[in-house]
């Protein structure tokens, strides 16, 4: 017997389960594809940002420094890989900006919640009105997803973002552009396993399954990088990827409950590995306000037999 079926199998999506599972509710995880974070998850930088320079007064704001403050013990508890490194913001030290595998997150909290009993299924596409609550973290998806349930009111749209590999150049620290409202620029970043990235691109798109690096993003992205790190402007890339953030059409983290089955978790763009915990706790609280959570179950994922930005 199922209470609640999460939709989407990305961070946030495995993060609900766990928060749910750990408030008790029997919750079941239905994901497309054949693998979890194999979207927009699996295609970020991996970075977890501190919320520094996010909007105050916004949810967004409000859910990524709440992640912030349960993010230590998660780790902690499910063993995931994170490189407290800071970042470098115009010769400023922001502390506490870390990187991460974001895939080995997504798979560890996804068997946290099922060492809590909740269910995991992949390769299961949900096409018509489930009969239990439904919470739609369907990414890029979430519009076709709360349209089989009656709502229409929002839609999203890919947002390409294009990322760069090279080797053979040092770096330690996470080095940021000045941010737009838009977008928080091309950046460049160490890896765990000592690679250098830079990007993303930020190209609005309207095809969902378009993931292939346009020829013109080297030049761009690498013109963008050398002002941050000038070795760039002369390294050769040895892998690239383009992820496909979901952003909606003048909504920004659209997180209520829209019929009495559904609970959209929609428009959750390039922050929604940092802010997925808080978004968690938060959803919880709206399906079983004031049940406390259990204690974190102590799970070892083991690690992939390559980095996941060759497996973007």
């Amino acid at each position: 017997m199922t209470d609640v079926a999460v939709i989407g199998g990305g961070v946030v999506g495995t993060a609900v389960t766990l928060a749910l599972a750990r408030r008790g509710v029997r919750t079941v995880l239905l994901e497309a594809r054949a693998e979890l974070a194999g979207a927009a998850s699996g295609t970020n930088s991996g970075i977890l940002h501190t919320g520094f320079d996010s909007p105050p007064g916004e949810l967004e704001t409000e859910l990524i420094l709440r992640s912030a403050q349960l993010r230590d013990e998660v780790v902690e508890a499910l063993g995931i890989p994170v490189w407290r490194c800071g970042a470098l913001l115009h010769g400023d030290l922001i502390e506490g900006e870390s990187i991460t595998d974001p895939v080995h997150y997504t798979r560890a909290l996804a068997a946290a919640a099922e060492a809590l009993g909740a269910e995991v299924r992949t390769g299961v596409r949900v096409t018509e009105p489930l009969d239990v609550l439904t919470v739609n973290c369907a990414g890029l998806y979430a519009d076709e997803v709360a349209r089989l349930y009656g709502d229409d009111s929002f839609e999203i749209y890919p947002r390409k973002g294009e990322f760069f590999v090279f080797d053979g150049v040092a770096l330690d620290r996470i080095l940021l552009p000045t941010p737009t409202r838009r977008t928080k620029g091309v950046l460049v970043f160490p890896t765990l396993d000592g690679k250098v990235v830079a990007g993303p691109t930020a190209v609005d798109q309207t095809d969902k399954e378009d993931w292939s690096v346009r020829p013109e993003a080297l030049a761009d992205v690498r013109a963008k990088a050398a002002e941050l790190l000038p070795e760039i402007a002369d390294a050769e890339p040895i892998g690239s990827w383009a992820g496909l953030r979901p952003a909606g059409r003048g909504v920004n983290y659209l997180i209520r409950r829209a019929t009495p089955r559904l609970v959209n978790v929609a428009a959750i763009r390039s922050t929604g590995l940092t802010a997925s915990l808080g978004i968690a706790e938060h959803v919880a609280e709206m399906i079983v306000p004031g049940a406390e959570p259990r204690p974190l179950p102590h799970v070892t994922v083991p690690p992939a037999k390559e980095p996941w930005w060759r497996r973007s």
